[in-house]
């Protein structure tokens, strides 16, 4: 008996090792067959916009980069994206520069300035703005943001207005501008930003903070040395995520934003547009070949995007030292 017990037990080991090895084989295999099946997807997808565009671009009268008419369903069909882009880019580069120090802020002040009994509460609100619907921005936006934003436009326009994009040529009209859709973007994409950011720093190590106050820093000392050296990755992948939801964003830009085909650099009067806005509000009204140049705008803000986190990418890329698998 005493030569079968181990035999046995060997067995067993053997058949669980096999176990094992099958199940790392049947996660692996699922694993690449989803980043597989994930490239199909995005690959079919620029296909088809690609498709699309190229019907719309082929009757295209005017230059697509540059003009900023948009009647693909005239007799002669005139369009382009000048107004789109840089209302898309302007908005969502103002919700960023008001968002990001914010959001930084918030969630050092979460995990390393509140006591536990407020971060806690603090935290559960951040993460509940986050699943408010854009519905409900764009409405708060239109009845309250935009009424309350006079006072702070014609402040701007009395002290910034030798700035030129401050100045405020149209006087005394609501505030339907890009300044305001990049207000109420920086709040929609704050908790998003907030919440992730609020994560990496408490994946800081311990040590590590522990180590600069032995050496004799500042909680802001080993907060700059220490925390944020580390989380700046993260920080720049929270940002990534917060630029997608701005640039994308529909419903409340498209409540609030007074859009026409006029690109101004004046940021406080009313007018612009963006992708997204333009598709939702003209996709039901156009005709077939409407919708394909509406495709083809669609595709610019996919191309936008894939540049914007392939640059997250690389940047975070060239800063491996601070990654938390690198810790």
């Amino acid at each position: 008996m005493t030569t079968e017990a181990p035999a046995e037990a060997r067995g067993r080991t053997r058949r669980s090792r096999g176990d094992s090895r099958r199940g790392d084989s049947v996660f692996f295999n699922l694993s690449r067959g989803s980043g597989v099946l994930l490239l199909v997807i995005m690959a079919a997808i620029a296909g088809f916009l690609a498709y699309r565009s190229a019907l719309a671009l082929s009757k295209n009268q005017g230059n697509f980069l540059t003009t900023f008419e948009w009647t693909p369903d005239a007799v002669t069909p005139v369009f382009g994206i000048a107004v789109l882009t840089f209302g898309t880019l302007v908005s969502a580069l103002i919700a960023m520069l008001i968002a990001v120090p914010v959001s930084v802020g918030i969630a050092l002040f979460i995990s390393h300035y509140a006591p536990r009994r407020i971060a806690q509460p603090f935290a559960y609100l951040v993460d509940l703005l986050a699943a408010v619907p854009s519905i409900v921005y764009g409405l708060w936006g239109v009845l309250f943001l935009v009424p309350h934003m006079d006072g702070l436009t014609s402040w701007m326009d009395q002290y910034l207005g030798w700035t030129y994009i401050f100045d405020q040529s149209s006087k005394g009209v609501p505030a339907r501008n890009l300044f305001t859709v990049g207000i109420l973007l920086a709040i929609m994409v704050l908790p998003i930003i907030t919440a992730v950011t609020r994560e990496v720093f408490r994946q800081v190590p311990r040590m590590h903070e522990e180590a600069a106050l032995a050496l004799g820093a500042t909680r802001w000392e080993m907060i700059r040395t220490s925390v944020l050296p580390f989380g700046r990755p993260g920080i720049i992948s929270a940002s990534m995520l917060g630029l997608g939801r701005a640039l994308g964003e529909t419903i409340a830009v498209a409540t609030v934003l007074s859009t026409n085909n006029k690109l101004s650099l004046h940021l406080l009067d009313p007018g612009g547009g963006t992708f997204a806005q333009n598709i939702a509000l003209k996709f039901n009204e156009a005709q077939p070949f409407g919708r394909d140049a509406l495709m083809a705008s669609g595709l610019v803000l996919f191309v936008i995007t894939l540049l914007v986190n392939g640059a997250a990418r690389m940047i975070i890329a060239r800063r491996k030292e601070y990654s938390g698998a690198a810790a």
